[in-house]
């Protein structure tokens, strides 16, 4: 996997190409640690103490594959004015990505589902978009707690495929890398007919 480019508005987005991969989440849900543990490459999407670093989307891509790193939402403390252009810029890119074979959401496993979780799951759900929902920093909870959250989730949310993980322990990677297989493998069919 390799940087491509930063993309802070839709003018900068590379051009289609293949199945492209969605990255979204809250500001301190580990986005960046989950995207390094999946590609194995420490330093690949940066990692920060402070919450909201991510400001435009970041692509990255392999052989078969494209990442969209999102930039984060929620926790960070910027100003108003900047989380509703990345708002925009996140609702542009969703609603206009040709390419966009489906959506990893990263939750912190012990506050899943906060109201944008639900938000852009729900408007998400109504552009056709499938989601995969990782539930990271699961280490930091009981093997009977992790249960319980991924149940629960599960039940609320019966159209997303759900797991645990965690980027540290390295729990879940292989799950999820074939979630996102299947979400390219159903682009590539779609292309193909």
């Amino acid at each position: 996997m390799r940087f491509i480019c930063s993309a802070p508005n839709p003018r900068a987005f590379p051009e289609p190409a293949g199945a492209e991969i969605a990255f979204a989440g809250r500001s301190n849900a580990g986005k960046s640690s989950a995207l390094n543990a999946l590609c194995e490459r420490t330093g690949l999407a940066r990692t920060s103490k402070t919450p909201g670093r991510t400001q435009a989307i970041n692509f990255f891509t392999s052989d078969q594959l494209r990442f969209a790193d999102l930039p984060g939402y929620g926790f960070a403390k910027v100003p108003p004015a900047v989380k509703a252009a990345w708002q925009a810029l996140i609702e542009g890119y969703l609603a206009t990505r040709t390419t966009l074979a489906g959506v990893v959401l990263i939750m912190d496993a012990r506050r899943p589902l906060m109201e944008f979780d639900r938000q852009l799951i729900g408007w998400g759900e109504e552009q056709g978009l499938g989601f995969h929902l990782l539930l990271t920093k699961a280490d930091k909870l009981s093997r009977n707690q992790q249960l319980n959250i991924l149940r629960k989730v599960e039940r609320e949310m019966p159209d997303a495929s759900v797991q645990l993980f965690s980027a540290t322990k390295r729990q879940g990677i292989d799950e999820a890398r074939a979630a996102i297989a299947a979400f390219a493998t159903g682009v590539n069919e779609q292309v193909v007919q």
